[in-house]
C-alpha cells in the first residue's frame, strides 16, 4: 500500500506542474487579468486550430487523471486510518 501511494504522490505531482504549464499556455478570452496586462490586444476567435483544439484536450485528460488520482489519495487515506 505505501508503494502504491508514493507512486500516485509522484504521479500528482507531476500532474500538477502539467496541468498548471497546459492551462497557462491556452489564450486570453479577454475580460480578466488578460486585458490588464495588454492581452487583449488581439482578438480570440475561440478554439481555432488544431493546436488550440489538442491542447484544450491534453488540458482534460490531465485534469481528469489529476481528479483521478486526489480521489484515490483521500481514500486510501482514509481507509489507512481506520
Amino acid at each position: 500500500m505505501v508503494v502504491l501511494e508514493f507512486v500516485l504522490q509522484v504521479v500528482l505531482g507531476i500532474s500538477s506542474v502539467l496541468l498548471t504549464l497546459l492551462i497557462l499556455l491556452h489564450k486570453g478570452r479577454g475580460g480578466g487579468l488578460s486585458d490588464m496586462f495588454g492581452g487583449g490586444m488581439t482578438a480570440a476567435v475561440g478554439s481555432s486550430g488544431l493546436a488550440e483544439r489538442n491542447l484544450n484536450r491534453f488540458t482534460v485528460v490531465l485534469a481528469l487523471i489529476w481528479f483521478v488520482t486526489i480521489v484515490a489519495l483521500g481514500l486510501i487515506t482514509k481507509f489507512t486510518a481506520i
